[in-house]
């Protein structure tokens, strides 16, 4: 599971002033896939599907109380599931967009509000998400990703809240709470695979990820030796494709045993035996057959013939 906050800029993700240049991208690719005749998701929330992007932009701009004119007013966040978790998700692209809406609002929402320490809960975060079914310069056969607007207050317009602070459960001074997006990721990572079941190898997990990347040399030896004791597990379409495979080979191998059967009859049979059988074959095929036998001729065959009597030569 990949969760990430793309840094505000000066284009799409450029969160000091209206949030409708992101939600105008969220919606790219719905105008392609309608004429394609293929449906689309429209915007989420807590509670709610379908939401009109109008109204997306309203609540987001209109949540911004107490900001100043170049403070942020809103967050984006992308969560792309891996090919594996996909397929845990649903075997269509709507049961995986249901998946993926579920996810968001009993796991990933109330860990976001939950992490920022200041006795929040999902109902307190004001958000819209809105799920994709592309992913530009990726290779995956399944790429469906969401990508979440979040409002830099909370739903009462009084509380500042920030997921980019580099403050951490802070409990003195004029910033208090933080948000620690190291627990966030491993919270949501283990609500993921209790929601779905999903049995995640260790090669899977954020812990690996971070140690195997910003780890010391005696970390990574570590993770590594923990990742060969670890029992390998199929994924599902391998397991599918080796089960195919191996159809065709037993199909095949069946076959070949009886072509080699066979021949191995034939070749077998003693010397004298297959003479035999040729010489019949070529006897049989000379012979007339029932058919070219005529019924006069061979009455005429079996009478006796008479002898000619011998006249006595004169002299």
């Amino acid at each position: 599971m990949n969760i990430d906050f793309p840094p505000p800029s000066n284009g799409t993700y450029n969160n000091a002033g209206s949030s409708r240049q992101l939600a105008n991208y969220c919606e790219h690719e719905d105008m392609q896939r309608m004429e394609q005749g293929i449906y689309t998701e429209g915007f989420f929330n807590l509670t709610d599907d379908n939401v009109y992007k109008s109204q997306v932009i309203k609540s987001i701009d209109g949540n911004i109380g107490q900001l100043l004119k170049t403070d942020a007013k809103f967050y984006a966040i992308h969560i792309s599931p891996s090919e594996k978790e996909l397929q845990a998700m649903g075997n269509t692209e709507r049961k995986q967009a249901e998946a993926m809406k579920r996810y968001i609002r009993e796991v990933f929402i109330p860990e976001y509000a939950k992490n920022f320490n200041k006795g929040l809960s999902a109902e307190d975060i004001k958000f819209y998400g809105k799920i994709h079914f592309n992913r530009d310069r990726s290779d995956n056969c399944q790429n469906m990703h969401c990508h979440l607007i979040v409002s830099r207050k909370d739903q009462s317009n009084k509380i500042k809240i920030s997921p980019l602070t580099n403050h951490r459960n802070t409990k003195k001074g004029v910033i208090t709470g933080g948000f620690d997006r190291i627990t966030l990721f491993e919270n949501a990572e283990k609500g993921f695979d209790k929601l779905f079941g999903y049995n995640r190898q260790l090669s899977e997990t954020f812990e690996y990820y971070t140690t195997m990347k910003n780890g010391s040399v005696t970390d990574k030896l570590r993770m590594q030796e923990r990742e060969l004791k670890e029992p390998k597990q199929d994924f599902v379409y391998e397991k599918k494709e080796i089960a195919d495979v191996q159809t065709d080979e037993n199909i095949k191998a069946f076959s070949d045993i009886s072509i080699q059967q066979q021949i191995s009859t034939s070749v077998n049979k003693p010397i004298h035996q297959q003479i035999n059988e040729s010489s019949l074959s070529s006897l049989f095929s000379i012979l007339p057959s029932a058919t070219d036998v005529n019924p006069i001729d061979e009455q005429q065959s079996l009478k006796p013939q008479k002898k000619k009597k011998r006249r006595p030569r004169l002299s």
